[in-house]
């Protein structure tokens, strides 16, 4: 059993715990439904203020993770993980401790429920409470939490999450959120008891605080170091991202609330705090000037690539700049996208006029910086025959981009490398022969993963679709090696002769040309490459099973089938910074074609891994994957 006053009263409830907000609703939806003049307009406040306070937290928690403009700001460049996610879940708890304490001060003194809308008195007040007795009220408590006892069952918990967040500053046991209520309702409640008070200064303080605190703990820098060298006495007035920072690395110094003023009379400022600002700030630029990027010493250049596209507008917003937690877990369409649909709507479109490549997220593994790029492509765009060239122009520059950075494997993503569009990055392997980046489709490891599901001990014949695709090829090629009957389907004769030919003579009558789904009615394990619809799922017999290579992945129609997710694989288990999962993919676990590209890293392959696949190289990628701890799922 934990200390007293440590642990939240509603912990247990989940996602229920907003149920406690029940009460207030209630209240203001009686008043409008049943009363001619509404009373009691402190619970619609309260609900108000709630909101906008998360706001503040998730616009901060935004801007924080959006790694393609803040990612040379950065105090600390760690990435943040599943763990520290998973700990911060419930950070708006002290939202619905403050909500029950405005209740409870709403009943005790209903003189808070008539303020005016604006007393400029009360806010200078305020202000001079905050400045002379909060600061110096929250700067001796915060010294008081760092005792032994106090830090070992109380304050730990803040100060577990490796890398400050804005969502941090509400990450806290309940007896710290109590005594910040107490610095924060003194400015408030002083102003108000003395008749000063105001509806302004209840809204402006309260959001200007919980901005400040979520700067803070951003930890991104962007405050100008010039803006202290021209007025310095503003360094004691205000604190700074690397500031409150260099508090959670080293613990024995910054403790002010936002004025270190209480620091320097306390003797407990820290002498890099104004270096280390300069530093970053100062290392501050333009975030597409790549050049620049690479002289900042403090960033280091990733060793691999990984070049995504985005699949539809819905999976757009499953990036950690627009809700951390929903991008934390497999994607799945959710019914609170939808409002938010014609805003990434919108972005799509800004995407594809600016035509900007964003970093979504970076981790690292055995030491090396591995990041992932998005090309500004949504899925339908790649089918847009005109829109063939922008898009190639695109990857190409990003291409470009990394062998300027000095970055040694790019891995094309999906449609990416659609033989259509260019060959399977062929078409940029021939234009520049110089690259000293290596190109890399990762197809050879996605075909591992799928030839590695079937049992090629049980299975006697396999039905493929896609199957002169680079994908279906391989497939082809491999299994009827091992007298596997292989139907492939397509209406080309001369492709299906094409491919039978590179099997070796014993072989080749083990591939076998088919041109319609009837074909397979007997068949239970099909092979996807191209996207089936309902209707031709329906000739599949009870009990097949679908393995899939086909983006996006068919939909999972009938209830007598099983159906395989699309080719990946797990993340060796030293992957450091990793809080972003991806697409439909489980924690941990990245598409095979990822995989292989950090597997061509990780080998120190020198070749490009383009165009048709080396069957001959489908066990050798295979033992290598599992040689570096890559787990199939």
């Amino acid at each position: 059993m934990g200390a007293p006053l440590s642990a939240w009263p509603w912990e247990n409830l989940g996602a229920y715990k907003y149920m406690l907000y029940g009460p207030l609703v209630a209240r203001v939806l009686y008043s409008w439904f049943y009363e001619d003049v509404q009373k009691d307009t402190w619970c619609l406040h309260i609900l108000i203020i709630s909101a906008l306070r998360a706001l503040t937290h998730q616009l901060w928690s935004s801007y924080s993770n959006m790694l393609f403009l803040i990612r040379n700001r950065r105090v600390i460049k760690q990435g943040v993980d599943f763990k520290q996610i998973d700990k911060e879940w419930d950070w708006d708890n002290f939202l619905i401790l403050h909500a029950m304490i405005s209740a409870m001060a709403c009943y005790t003194f209903p003189s808070l429920t008539n303020l005016p809308f604006w007393n400029l008195k009360g806010c200078i007040f305020a202000l001079v409470l905050h400045m002379v007795v909060s600061e110096p009220l929250y700067y001796w408590l915060h010294k008081r939490l760092h005792t032994e006892y106090l830090f070992t069952n109380y304050h730990y918990l803040h100060h577990s999450s490796m890398v400050p967040q804005p969502y941090t500053a509400g990450n806290a046991t309940l007896l710290e959120h109590l005594m910040l209520s107490v610095v924060i309702g003194i400015p408030i409640m002083g102003a108000c008891l003395v008749g000063s008070g105001s509806a302004v200064l209840i809204y402006g303080y309260l959001l200007i605080f919980d901005f400040l605190r979520s700067m803070g703990h951003s930890n991104v820098e962007f405050i100008p170091h010039g803006l202290f060298e021209s007025l310095p006495f503003l360094k004691y007035l205000i604190y700074t991202p690397t500031y409150h920072t260099l508090h959670h690395t080293e613990m024995g110094t910054n403790f002010c609330l936002f004025m270190p003023l209480y620091d320097m009379l306390g003797d407990t400022l820290n002498d890099k705090s104004w270096e280390l600002h300069k530093k970053i700030s100062s290392g501050a630029c333009d975030s597409y000037n790549l050049q620049q990027f690479v002289a900042i010493q403090n960033d280091r250049v990733p060793d691999f690539v990984f070049l995504a596209h985005v699949v539809d507008v819905l999976s757009s917003l499953h990036v950690p700049f627009v809700l951390r937690s929903f991008s934390s877990v497999p994607f799945s369409t959710r019914l609170f996208l939808l409002p938010l649909w014609p805003g990434a709507f919108l972005v799509m479109l800004i995407m594809w006029a600016t035509s900007k490549t964003f970093l979504i997220y970076f981790y690292t593994l055995r030491g090396r910086l591995n990041q992932t790029w998005a090309v500004p492509r949504f899925g339908f765009q790649y089918f847009l025959p005109f829109a063939a060239d922008g898009i190639n122009y695109h990857i190409e520059q990003a291409i470009l981009r990394a062998d300027r950075l000095g970055v040694k494997v790019l891995s094309l993503a999906a449609l990416n490398k659609n033989e259509s569009l260019n060959g399977g990055g062929t078409l940029f392997v021939k234009k520049l022969p110089d690259l000293k980046v290596r190109v890399v489709h990762g197809n050879t490891l996605t075909a591992a993963v799928i030839l590695n599901e079937i049992d090629k001990d049980a299975v006697k014949e396999v039905f493929l679709t896609g199957a002169t695709s680079k994908l279906g090829r391989a497939i082809a090629l491999y299994l009827c090696r091992y007298k596997i009957r292989v139907m492939m389907l397509t209406l080309s004769v001369e492709r299906f002769q094409s491919i039978q030919k590179e099997a070796p003579q014993e072989y080749q009558q083990y591939l076998v040309h088919v041109t319609k789904y009837q074909a397979a009615q007997h068949c239970k394990t099909w092979i996807v490459g191209k996207w089936l619809s309902p209707r031709e799922q329906t000739w599949a017999p009870p009990g097949t099973h679908f393995h899939q290579f086909v983006v996006p992945p068919i939909f999972s129609f009938r209830n007598d089938c099983t159906y395989g997710k699309l080719a990946a694989m797990r993340l060796p288990e030293d992957v450091k910074g990793l809080g972003s999962c991806e697409y439909s993919m489980a924690r941990g676990v990245v598409h095979a074609c990822h995989a292989g590209g950090v597997v061509h890293l990780l080998e120190g392959w020198t070749h490009h891994e383009v165009g048709a696949i080396d069957v001959e190289k489908i066990d050798l990628v295979w033992q290598s994957a599992l040689k570096h701890g890559f787990r199939p799922v």
